[in-house]
C-alpha cells in the first residue's frame, strides 16, 4: 500500500479560518455535520468563524482544545471536496484531513503508486497542489477525536514551534540540509543561537514524545 500527504490551497470556511493564526482543525465528515478538533493559538477566532459560516451544534472543551460538531457539512460549501476524483483514480481518504495555514491536508492510500500520480494531475488541475510527501506502507495507523495525535504531542512555546516548522519548511532537516540556522535566524528575526536552542529544545520534547512509539 502506498500513501500521498497533499497541501491543497482553499478558501473553504476551514481553510480560511486557519489562515492567519497556527490554529489546525482535523476534520472527521458525517454528510450531515462535520465532527471537528481545534487547536491552536486562536481557538477563539476559528470557532466564532465556524460558528458564522457552517454552525455550531456542540462545543466541548478538552485539556485547551476544542472538539466541535458542527450544524451542516462543509460538503454544502463548494467544491472544496476531492471524493469524485478519488473515486476515479481508485484511492481511499486517509481520516482525519486537516485544514491549516489556509490550506487542507489530505492524506490518501493506493495499492497502485501510479494512482496516486494520476490523482495529483486530476486535483491540480483545479487547485494549487503541493506533494507533501510520498511513501510506502507496511500498516496504517487510525486516528479518533479521542486519540488525535494532538493527545500525545508535547507543548512547544510558540518561539519553539515558529523556529522549528520554519525549519522545516525551509528544508533543514533534508539530506543534504535545505538551509542553515543562521537562514532560519534571518527569516524568525532571532540570533542564531537563539535559534539553535529552540531548535534543540523542540527536538528534545519531540524526541522524548515518539521514542516509545518506535
Amino acid at each position: 500500500m502506498h500513501k500521498a500527504v497533499f497541501r491543497i490551497k482553499s478558501d473553504s470556511p476551514y481553510a480560511s479560518a486557519t489562515s492567519q493564526n497556527n490554529t489546525r482543525i482535523e476534520l472527521w465528515c458525517n454528510d450531515h455535520c462535520d465532527l471537528l478538533h481545534i487547536a491552536g493559538d486562536a481557538q477563539s477566532d476559528v470557532v466564532d468563524q465556524v460558528r458564522t459560516e457552517v454552525g455550531v451544534r456542540e462545543q466541548i472543551g478538552n485539556n485547551g482544545e476544542q472538539t466541535i460538531i458542527t450544524e451542516a457539512c462543509l460538503k454544502e460549501y463548494g467544491n472544496d471536496y476531492i471524493e469524485a476524483h478519488l473515486a476515479a483514480n481508485d484511492c481511499l481518504l486517509l481520516p482525519p484531513l486537516r485544514y491549516e495555514r489556509g490550506a487542507k491536508i489530505v492524506r490518501v492510500l493506493a495499492l497502485d503508486p501510479a494512482n496516486l500520480s494520476m490523482l495529483y494531475s486530476d486535483i491540480s488541475a483545479d487547485h494549487d497542489v503541493t506533494v507533501e510527501s510520498k511513501q510506502e506502507l507496511a500498516t496504517v495507523k487510525s486516528e479518533t477525536p479521542v486519540m488525535a495525535a494532538s493527545t500525545f504531542l508535547p507543548t512547544l512555546s510558540d518561539r519553539q514551534r515558529d523556529v522549528f516548522l520554519t525549519a522545516f519548511e525551509e528544508g533543514y532537516y533534508e539530506i543534504p540540509r535545505g538551509t542553515t540556522t543562521s537562514e532560519i535566524a534571518e527569516i524568525v528575526d532571532v540570533g542564531r543561537r537563539t535559534v539553535e536552542h529552540h531548535l534543540r529544545r523542540a527536538e528534545e520534547k519531540l524526541a522524548n514524545a515518539f521514542v516509545e512509539y518506535l
